[in-house]
């Protein structure tokens, strides 16, 4: 299937395997784009240019298709190199990069100059627009059924997809909720040019990440995340645990009074006990509402497939009924 987006990024099928915090490592990347679609390391799960220069040369190794690197924007006291970032990007060949979190705009010129597509996570029209007036290549829409951070407007992709089509002039795909080939019929049929995965791809089974994750989505339904830090307007979508109803209730309780500070416990540095230990009640972590269609662990390469065939079977269908 070829659309704007596969032929922008020179990749067979038109899924995006976005960036997804400790797991969004090389084996996983390597694994989407090895299946035909677009891998994405994450860069600051790498924290530190050396390591994600590491990364990308593991991913090398692993791959000669393309792939990706995430580098998401986030407002901190202490922001992490991300000069030194974009420059391992750089050296090391990559030739997409995904933004996401605050606007990207002082990273462009150094990536547009080396020949790098960027494409910007956004979970507005206008802010999709703001992203293609700075020179991104591309968007990814984000609808308030994603997993991590949905914005503060609360647009719905059946929304959100048909009001972007209308607006942009660049490419964009679909994000939040996406897991089949329904999904891709749907997002094209309102105007994407592919779509994006998180959470499907967690549950794959060359995502690297502990079995216990895998398992928590294959169990979860579509009522079982819960969004969290509103009050900090740092709205984030996560699967419902220990740590997230403590968390909730700290909210509850505190009210417009409730800092940062007063939920550290339950959502810094609690990634790396997740992902990689399975510790499952030691904290927050992203997850869509789409688990609710998360049914089996399969490969990558079986999942993307799986999914273009029920696309394509989708769409031969829909015109042997219109020529009927």
């Amino acid at each position: 299937m070829k659309t704007a987006i596969t032929e922008m990024f020179g990749i067979e099928h038109p899924i995006i395997q976005g960036g997804m915090h400790y797991v969004g490592f090389a084996e996983m990347a390597a694994a989407v784009s090895n299946a035909g679609g677009l891998g994405i390391i994450t860069g600051l799960t790498q924290g530190t240019p050396e390591k994600l220069a590491n990364e990308i040369a593991r991913c090398k190794d692993m791959t000669d298709k393309p792939f990706g690197v995430n580098l998401t924007i986030l407002p901190t006291l202490t922001p992490p190199d991300y000069p030194g970032l974009v420059k391992a990007v750089i050296e090391g060949g990559v030739k997409v990069v995904e933004t996401a979190g605050r606007n990207p705009v002082d990273l462009l010129p150094p990536l547009k100059d080396a020949g790098i597509k960027v494409i910007h996570k956004c979970t507005s029209v206008r802010h999709s627009l703001k992203a293609q007036d700075i020179g991104c290549d591309a968007v990814s829409v984000d609808g308030f059924e994603c997993g991590g951070h949905p914005g503060e407007d609360d647009v719905p992709n059946f929304i959100l997809l048909p009001r972007a089509a209308d607006e942009l002039e660049i490419p964009f795909v679909s994000s939040g909720g996406m897991a089949d080939g329904r999904s891709l019929v749907a997002s094209l049929a309102m105007g994407a040019q592919g779509m994006n995965m998180g959470t499907r791809f967690i549950a794959t089974k060359e995502a690297p990440v502990h079995e216990n994750v895998k398992q928590a989505i294959l169990a979860a339904t579509e009522l079982d995340t819960r969004l969290v830090m509103r009050p900090l307007r740092n709205t984030e979508r996560v699967l419902n645990n220990a740590a997230v109803e403590r968390l909730i209730l700290k909210e509850k309780e505190l009210g417009d009074a409730i800092t940062i500070q007063d939920i550290l416990p339950e959502v810094a540095g609690v990634y790396p006990k997740i992902m990689t230990e399975g510790t499952m009640d030691a904290g927050a972590w992203s997850c869509g509402m789409v688990a609710g269609l998360i049914h089996d662990i399969p490969t990558c390469k079986e999942l993307i497939d799986r999914i273009m065939l029920q696309a394509e079977e989708i769409i031969a269908r829909m015109q042997a009924q219109a020529r009927a």
